[in-house]
C-alpha cells in the first residue's frame, strides 16, 4: 500500500490526460493555452502501465482531468481501460462540459461511474466572463442528460470569487433543490503567479458553511476515497453542498491523494513546484520499477501544503484540481 510517514493511506489517484483546454478562465488561463500538442501526452500503453502500478498499490479510485480531458480523442477508450485494470473500482471524470451533450453517453458507456462539471455562476453572462465561453444553457442540458443516465455521482464544481458569486448562494440552492447533485465551492488559491488576482478575488468558504448551518444543513462522513470536500445534506433538498477550503485548519490531513500529469510527473501535491518524472519507467510492461519508484517518491510528501507560509506552485497547476 501507498502509505506515507505520516500513516495517510493513498487510494485517490488524478491523472491529466492534457493541459490543452479550450477554456479561458480567469482564475486560471486567462491569457489562453499556450500548452504542448497531443503528442506530448501519456499514450494509452502508458496509461494502461501507469495504472496497473497505482492499482497494485491500493489505488481504488481514479479521476481523469486535464486541461480538459474532453480534448482526447481516445477518452472513452482510456475509460474503458479504467474499468478494466483490476483493483479500480470507480472512474470519475472533471471536465468543463463543452461537449457534455454529445459525449455523455458515449462516457456512460465506456464504464464512467461520476462526473464533475465546472459552472462557476448560473448567469448566462457572469459564466461567459470567467470562461470565456458562452456555452452554460448547453451545459446545464448536459447535467441533466447526466441525471438521466444514473452516473453514481454527478457534481458540479464552483471557483469563489468575490467579483462574480459573493451572493450566488440562494441561486445555486434552487438549482440543487430537486437534482440529486453535490455542488462544491472551491476556495480560489494562491500561486506564486497570481498573488495579484486572489488579493482581489479571494473569498473564504467560511461565510457559506455558516450559513448552510444556520439553516439546518448537516455535515456528512467521508468514504475513504473521497476528496477533500466537507459535504453538507438537507432534507428539504436533492442535492448536496460542499466545501474545498484549502486554508482551513487541518486541511491535509486527510490527504488521500496523489496527481500524475498528462507528461508522466509524479506530484505528490498540488502546490509543489517540485516533479519526478516517471514516465521512462512507463516504457515497460514490468509493473514493478513503477511501484519500487512510488514507494520511494511517498516518502518525501510533506505534512501540508504549507500555504500560509506562501509556499505554492504555478496557476496552471490548478487546472489538476479536478475536484
Amino acid at each position: 500500500m501507498l502509505t506515507d510517514r505520516f500513516a495517510r493511506r493513498f487510494t485517490y489517484l488524478r491523472l491529466s490526460l492534457t493541459e490543452r483546454c479550450n477554456f479561458r478562465c480567469t482564475y486560471c488561463l486567462p491569457e489562453g493555452n499556450d500548452c504542448d500538442t497531443a503528442e506530448s501526452d501519456l499514450n494509452i500503453h502508458e496509461v494502461r502501465r501507469l495504472l496497473t502500478a497505482f492499482a497494485r498499490l491500493g489505488t481504488r479510485k481514479v479521476r481523469l482531468t486535464g486541461g480538459e480531458p474532453a480534448l482526447r480523442r481516445d477518452l472513452s477508450e482510456i475509460i474503458s481501460l479504467c474499468k478494466s485494470v483490476p483493483g479500480i473500482e470507480q472512474v470519475a471524470l472533471t471536465t468543463n462540459g463543452y461537449n457534455l451533450q454529445k459525449e455523455i453517453s458515449g462516457w456512460k458507456k465506456a464504464g464512467l461511474d461520476a462526473l464533475n462539471i465546472s459552472v462557476d455562476s448560473l448567469d448566462p453572462a457572469i459564466f461567459s466572463r470567467i470562461t470565456g465561453a458562452d456555452r452554460l444553457h448547453y451545459i446545464l442540458q448536459g447535467i441533466d442528460q447526466a441525471l438521466q443516465l444514473n452516473f453514481q455521482k454527478v457534481k458540479l464544481n464552483t471557483v469563489l470569487l468575490r467579483q462574480h458569486n459573493t451572493h450566488s448562494l440562494p441561486g445555486f440552492l434552487r438549482f440543487i433543490k430537486d437534482r440529486p447533485v453535490s455542488l462544491r465551492f472551491i476556495e480560489l488559491m494562491r500561486t506564486n503567479d497570481n498573488a495579484g488576482f486572489y488579493q482581489e478575488q479571494h473569498l473564504s468558504g467560511e461565510f457559506i458553511r455558516q450559513q448552510l448551518t444556520e439553516d439546518g444543513w448537516q455535515l456528512q462522513p467521508k468514504a475513504t476515497t473521497d476528496g477533500p470536500a466537507l459535504e453538507y445534506a438537507h432534507p428539504d433538498y436533492a442535492g448536496r453542498v460542499g466545501l474545498i477550503m484549502p486554508y482551513s485548519k487541518d486541511f491535509c490531513s486527510s490527504c488521500n491523494r496523489l496527481r500524475v500529469s498528462s507528461k508522466g510527473e509524479l506530484f505528490l501535491c498540488l502546490f509543489a513546484d517540485e516533479h519526478q518524472s516517471l514516465r521512462e519507467l512507463l516504457q515497460s510492461d514490468d509493473p514493478a520499477p513503477v511501484e519500487a519508484f512510488l514507494q520511494r517518491a511517498i516518502g518525501g510528501k510533506e505534512e501540508s501544503h504549507y500555504l500560509h507560509q506562501q509556499r505554492s506552485g504555478q496557476t496552471r497547476h490548478l487546472a489538476m484540481i479536478g475536484g
